[in-house]
């Protein structure tokens, strides 16, 4: 176990392509909540496995936790709980995330995208402003898109070549059918590793070890997650666990998920995990090693739903949220941040439909 710590510096190599970690994520966006079911864009006058059916209300979850995209078919319900939003205007927070120089104009003339997940929101991530949204304030079972704040939070607190030992409870306290690299007690990985298997495998026994490692438990862990989420600005999130499984008390909304993927791609190291196709994980107790492969379909050049100009991202999904998908992308200095949440299998396709709307508007 560990304390909190600030993050030394790494000193390592220039193959790691990390460069120095921990970077800090001061700025915030201040952006006004919405009315529950509202669609909103900058510019306008107002302001993977099989898919399980989702409940209206906050309750405990089923097993089946893959990351993969379950069969189309199934109905989705509505929110974990209704907020009361209201509209009022957008305000921008300071660059953080994205290389432009020059301020892009909106052009209010694009098509609005059409977004078929429950909750959905487009970032500038240079300026902070929402450029859509879709019942951006509803809180939703965030899945694995969770672990993009457990990789912000390690990667802020911890140098990559610390060795992290697997705990009996890491490795037990999982549902049935979670997604996990089979890791047992007495384990040991570095943290560069942990991060891999986290954002690439999306395995949950590497998220328990690593909160163990940071704060000593995973309920010390998920006060760190919430305090970070209320520092970026977050609102209507609550953290409980560091890998997104199904509990009643653990939710985010697609604009609090967008503040904190913003963050999270502003820090140069999960930045590189998260853009990384494959990874070799060494070898373990039980299996010798083995190619770690990203989630993220739109990452993969070989794959249809490959997104030109895209940096990385993370995928999610459970029995109660249904498909989440976190996506970052970049093009011509314009950094975007795509969060859809409570998705039946149109995770890929709202992802680019919204990604194409940015990019077409902002010019």
């Amino acid at each position: 176990m560990k304390k909190y710590r600030l993050l030394a510096s790494l000193g390592l190599s220039a193959a790691l392509a990390f460069g120095t970690m921990g970077n800090a994520f001061a700025a915030q966006s201040v952006i006004a909540p919405l009315k529950l079911g509202q669609v909103t864009e900058l510019g306008s006058k107002s302001a993977d496995h099989s898919q399980a059916s989702q409940a209206t209300q906050a309750g405990p979850g089923s097993a089946g936790t893959s990351d993969s995209a379950p069969a189309a078919g199934s109905t989705t319900s509505g929110p974990i709980a209704g907020n009361s939003n209201s509209s009022t205007q957008i305000k921008p927070a300071p660059n953080t995330g994205s290389t432009t120089t020059n301020t892009p104009v909106f052009n209010t003339s694009v098509a609005k995208p059409t977004v078929a997940s429950q909750g959905a929101v487009l970032l500038d991530a240079s300026t902070g402003n929402v450029l859509f949204a879709k019942n951006a304030d509803t809180q939703y079972y965030p899945a694995s898109i969770t672990k993009l704040m457990t990789a912000l939070l390690v990667a802020e607190n911890c140098n990559l070549d610390e060795v992290v030992t697997f705990s009996t409870t890491a490795t037990t306290n999982l549902e049935a059918g979670s997604t996990s690299l089979g890791l047992v007690a007495g384990d040991q990985l570095t943290v560069k590793d942990c991060l891999y298997a986290l954002l690439l495998k999306s395995a949950n026994e590497v998220g328990n070890a690593l909160a163990e490692h940071v704060a000593g438990s995973n309920v010390k862990f998920a006060d760190m997650m919430n305090a970070k989420a209320k520092a970026l600005g977050c609102t209507g999130s609550h953290f409980t666990n560091p890998h997104g499984l199904n509990d009643t008390q653990h939710y985010t909304t697609p604009r609090d998920m967008a503040l904190i993927a913003r963050a999270a791609f502003a820090n140069s190291t999960v930045k590189t995990v998260a853009s990384t196709l494959n990874y070799t994980l060494p070898a373990t107790k039980k299996s010798a090693a083995r190619t770690l492969t990203m989630g993220h379909k739109m990452l993969n050049p070989s794959d249809s739903r490959y997104y030109q100009g895209i940096i990385g991202g993370k995928t999610g999904y459970t029995s109660k949220a249904g498909n989440t998908l976190v996506t970052v992308a970049e093009r011509n200095g314009v950094r975007l941040v795509a969060v859809v949440m409570k998705s039946s299998s149109t995770h890929y396709t709202d992802t680019k439909a919204l990604l194409d709307y940015g990019f077409a508007a902002l010019k």
